[in-house]
């Protein structure tokens, strides 16, 4: 009984330690298809596009998603364009867009347009959408301009619209201006043609004179576009800059005028206050002096010089001035005795 005991024990302990293997198996071939992509191993091996296991494991430990970079090289080999793995992956941990990249040199490739690798990296990392590049190489895009206000030499102002057609030039998107500085400088052009024109009616009878004149400027220098064509969709006339300007030039020197005609009968009033205070001022001296009169009279009796008769005379003189005076209808004004 003791002997089928421990053969009981050991069969129950050997069925426990394989029922542990298995399970520890099992959890390492989870952890190993967890870590080793082998799916996508698989994938590339039917795609006739192989790439090593040592390869996905090392993407793994370098913190690349394997199938960012797997799927968008399966889709440019299907397509006849062989990438590398490591160009991928380094445009990746570069933090590129790898899809929009592959998906643009495909497109690229398709349209027989020279488009490399680099190049396209490069655009991508310098945050243009190389893909709508690509796009706009083969089918160009049309911009409209906002409403450009300009002023013909007959002071009429005119409001025009412009459509630029425009190309990308993919030797060009990475350091090259964009849809801003076309804008700006088709504007330019516009004001510039119309500002040089005799009569706004010149403008309007031939509009494609604006075209002309701003396509033959080259204003697609130093951008990432090429200017098709430059057509103006509406010219509408505003309003009559030159003669406001002259409403506002006279009002301006009528205000002018007034505040001088103000000024001069400023002056006049106070040149006139300063006259009435300089009279009144002589009237005052006037009163002085008259005071004087009957002092010295007073002096010339004590000390001689004057007698009762030579008084009386003077006093007969004076009544007579005043009565004269009086006919003649002026005031009187002779001193007082």
């Amino acid at each position: 009984m003791k002997g089928q005991d421990q053969l009981s024990d050991f069969i129950g302990s050997g069925a426990g330690g394989i029922v542990a293997l298995g399970v520890a198996g099992l959890v390492g071939v989870f952890i190993l298809f967890q870590f080793v992509p082998l799916g996508l191993w698989v994938q590339t091996l039917a795609a006739n596009c192989p790439v090593s296991i040592r390869t996905l494991i090392g993407m793994r430990l370098r913190k690349v998603r394997p199938q960012v970079v797997i799927g968008p090289r399966i889709n440019a080999w299907k397509a006849g364009l062989e990438l590398g793995v490591d160009d991928l992956e380094a445009h990746y941990l570069a933090g590129g867009d790898v899809d929009m990249v592959v998906s643009a040199l495909i497109s690229a490739d398709k349209a027989g347009i020279d488009l490399g690798f680099q190049r396209a990296a490069a655009i991508d990392l310098a945050g243009r959408d190389v893909q709508e590049a690509v796009q706009v190489s083969v089918v160009p895009k049309v911009i409209q301009t906002p409403k450009v206000s300009a002023v013909a030499k007959d002071g009429i102002q005119l409001v025009a619209i412009a459509r630029v057609t425009v190309r990308a030039n993919i030797e060009r998107l990475v350091g090259g201006a964009g849809e801003e500085t076309i804008l700006a400088r088709v504007g330019e052009g516009i004001v510039s043609t119309i500002g040089s024109a005799d009569t706004h009616k010149a403008v309007l009878e031939n509009p494609d004179a604006i075209s002309k004149t701003v396509l033959a400027k080259g204003l697609d220098s130093g951008t990432a576009f090429e200017i098709l064509s430059i057509d103006i969709a509406d010219v509408d006339v505003g309003k009559n800059i030159g003669a406001e300007l002259q409403t506002d030039q006279a009002e301006a020197d009528k205000r002018i005028a007034q505040a001088k005609a103000e000024e001069r009968r400023a002056m006049a009033v106070a040149n006139e206050q300063e006259m009435k205070a300089r009279v009144q001022e002589m009237k005052a001296k006037v009163v002085e002096a008259e005071a004087q009169v009957p002092l010295a009279m007073s002096e010339a009796f004590r000390s001689g010089n004057l007698g009762i008769m030579d008084f009386a005379r003077f006093k007969n003189m004076e009544s007579d001035t005043r009565m004269r005076d009086n006919i003649a209808g002026e005031p009187d004004s002779a001193p007082q005795g």
